[in-house]
């Protein structure tokens, strides 16, 4: 296989039906094509080459053949050009996932600006980042609906499963409802292709050893039908003793195409999870940071996770096509933990026990017209989709004795004293409806508009509240030639507050997000490469602040107000199949613009950083036939200017940490990397908890040796 564009000719002779697939299909598409030699008369000598594969890019949702995406979906919801989109969108291709090593969301994520990782330092209970100084882990997607994290209940992402990342920054509930006003994440789920491949890979490292496969193809011979399974199994630590990473992830995926106007595709998959819970050291208190001081017996984050859905489409003809998204979520939790609650090491630790079960039901579905007359194009979208979320959790809170954090001796569950659980049910329910015009004159102006109405009922505990909002979005891009685009955006979000309001002073009203953002891209022609630059101001209102008063009760206003101004900067440029630059810069600008506590107005919110930036270079050497090809890869990762108080009294020291891998092809079809986050075991704080100064440290190093065996 080798990277190139899919042009006209191989198009031609892909057939009727391949032809719109690679037009129109929701994955990418490799299409064989079958020389033949022939003679200098231009008669067939009857020598049949070896079959050539070609990958397409442009596909909105991948696979794609380098580190530079194309084409977005999560941008407008439509097949759209990165170039043409009125918003910031970074894409996280399957190349760069396989480029870095990478074996969480945390890592995938790592590179991009715009978002901030390693949020609550070694902590893999949850995907945790912030997108534009916004926390935004419960703005997760998956093929363009939610995976959303209930109370303690939440899924995790395994990126092996993978074929590409899109964030898409800002305020942006009128694509996608109720969200954070930073972004959203949406993954792409790997899918049946029409060729046949395959990969088998084992990697090892300290207290790591997995495996997993990747493998598929068409089913008959015309290509109808379409299979893929992935799959892995992993047994690791989290990096810290006692802690667990173990892993069992299993994903068939069916593709049925009866005709070019029609395809249909099946993902399912189980996930099953055994984690471990945060982990934290005394703040400055010269203990050593790989000390556990919880519970080896009752330190768990352990999941399964069942998912069934399906993606259709359906094109009628005369510009009009039918495509709706759908899925069915099965989530198990155990979530167990000890941790200490006060800065006094006499004091009692803090315990809990929580049994969370979740079920979710999503549907979206999206009609599209595509007109033109005279001297515009018309695109409009209308969609209206269904949001279920039923969860159960049984949780009991207590604590546990104290541990010396200098001699930790543990005591087991024999010192955990946990009150008999409290059951508590809740739903959520969101229906929305939506409506968006892309209207193009003279393929240079693009003008965007969008408007959405969201009716979202939740109850708990036999409290029921409904939220209703009403999102628009408008946005202008220019483009001045086919290489550069300049933008310009107005886009808005909303999250409903919980269903117990009975505390709220006033009218509760959902917290609101509003962003202005203009922007410059430049994909060269000639060159595989992409550069951004955005100016944005965010901000965030209707955030509840929580008023105590002296008999111990409390009131609940919402007036808190942040605000985020910011420009960010990304460059990925893919040199041939030799060298890939992939850079980024975030400057955050962050201020509490409204708050309680006058003291604090003014100041840096907590965890969000001033300066978030990243380099990664990977060059390969070729080997010329006599030696396999070698690849180098090296990176570096900075961030600095982040308070771990809004007091703004605890600043915590800026970290550059440094990344390399290499990667030798033994032989055409086998290939030896090692992978090395942290190189140089740098120790760092991500984040202390002021209430009961406790310091959360981030990911040591971590080197991991992968065999695969490719076909």
């Amino acid at each position: 296989m080798f990277r190139a564009n899919v042009f006209n000719s191989a198009v031609k002779k892909a057939g009727g039906r391949n032809r719109l697939l690679v037009l129109l299909s929701s994955c990418a598409v490799i299409l064989p094509l079958h020389a033949h030699a022939q003679d200098a008369d231009g008669a067939d000598a009857g020598t049949t080459l070896k079959p050539i594969t070609l990958k397409a890019d442009g596909s909105p949702v991948g696979p794609d053949s380098t580190i530079v995406a194309k084409n977005t979906r999560a941008a407008s919801k439509t097949d759209t050009p990165v170039l043409d989109a009125p918003a910031s969108v970074s894409i996280v291709t399957e190349e760069e996932l396989e480029e870095r090593g990478v074996t969480n969301l945390d890592e995938a994520l790592s590179y991009t600006p715009g978002v901030s990782t390693d949020v609550y330092g070694s902590d893999n209970r949850y995907d945790h980042y912030m997108i534009r100084g916004f926390y935004a882990s419960n703005s997760t997607y998956r093929d363009g609906l939610p995976l959303r994290v209930s109370n303690f209940t939440g899924s995790r992402m395994e990126p092996y499963g993978l074929q590409r990342l899109e964030v898409l920054k800002g305020s942006n509930s009128t694509l996608f409802g109720l969200s954070s006003p930073g972004g959203i994440v949406n993954a792409v789920t790997k899918r049946p292709q029409d060729y046949k491949f395959g990969e088998i890979y084992t990697t090892f490292g300290e207290d790591h050893i997995e495996t997993g496969t990747d493998f598929g193809g068409p089913i008959d011979p015309d290509g109808l039908w379409s299979y893929r399974l992935t799959a892995k199994w992993q047994d690791a630590k989290q990096g810290i003793e006692y802690s667990d990473d173990g892993r069992v992830y299993i994903a068939p995926a069916l593709t049925f195409s009866p005709s070019a106007d029609t395809d249909f595709t099946l993902l399912m998959s189980y996930s099953k999870r055994d984690g471990s819970t945060a982990h934290s050291i005394p703040y400055l208190s010269g203990i050593d940071s790989d000390t556990f001081l919880a519970e080896p017996d009752f330190d768990n984050m352990d999941t399964i996770e069942r998912n069934i859905g399906y993606e259709f489409r359906h094109d009628f003809g005369n510009g009009l096509e039918f495509r709706q998204n759908a899925r069915y979520t099965d989530l198990d939790m155990v979530y167990q933990q000890v941790y200490t609650a006060t800065p006094v090491f006499t004091d009692d630790r803090a315990a809990f026990d929580v049994d969370g079960s979740n079920q979710r039901i999503d549907i979206d579905n999206q009609f599209q017209y595509d007109a033109n007359f005279d001297r515009f194009d018309s695109r409009t979208l209308f969609g209206f989709s269904y949001e279920h979320d039923k969860l159960r959790e049984a949780s009991a809170f207590g604590s546990a004795g104290p541990i010396d954090p200098f001699n930790p001796i543990y005591c087991g569950r024999a010192c955990i004293t946990l009150p008999a659980k409290t059951v508590t049910d809740s739903t959520q329910t969101a229906k929305s409806v939506y409506l968006q015009e892309e209207l193009t004159l003279d393929d240079q102006w693009i003008l965007t508009l969008g408007g959405r109405y969201d009716h979202v009922d939740t109850e708990s505990s036999g409290v029921d509240a409904v939220d209703e909002a009403f999102t628009t979005r408008a946005g202008l891009t220019y483009k001045a030639t086919n290489e550069l685009s300049f933008y310009a955006s107005y886009m808005e979000s909303f999250l409903p507050v919980g269903a117990d309001r009975s505390r709220f002073v006033g009218m509760p009203q959902p917290q609101e997000g509003k962003q202005y953002e203009v922007g410059v891209k430049y994909q060269p022609e000639g060159m595989d490469a992409l550069f951004t630059v955005a100016l944005f101001d965010l901000s965030q209102t209707n955030v509840p602040q929580y008023q105590y008063n002296l008999d111990g009760t409390f009131q609940v206003l919402q007036i808190g107000k942040t605000r985020v101004r910011g420009v960010e900067f990304e460059s990925k440029i893919a040199l041939s199949d030799r060298l890939d630059l992939i850079a980024g810069y975030s400057y955050w600008d962050a201020k509490i613009d409204n708050d309680l506590n006058s003291a604090i107005i003014g100041n840096r919110p907590e965890t969000v950083p001033e300066h978030v930036a990243s380099l990664w270079a990977n060059y390969t050497i070729p080997g010329n036939g006599t030696l396999g090809d070698l690849t180098l890869g090296v990176g570096a990762r900075f961030v600095g200017g982040i308070y771990a108080d809004n007091e703004n009294t605890v600043k915590l020291p800026s970290r550059t940490l440094i990344d390399a891998a290499v990667k030798y092809q033994v032989t055409e079809n086998v290939a030896l990397s090692v992978n090395a986050t942290n190189l140089f075991d740098k120790e760092f704080i991500s984040d202390v908890d002021t209430t009961s100064m406790s310091a959360f440290y981030g990911d040591r190093r971590k080197v991991l040796g992968t065999l695969k065996y490719t076909w």
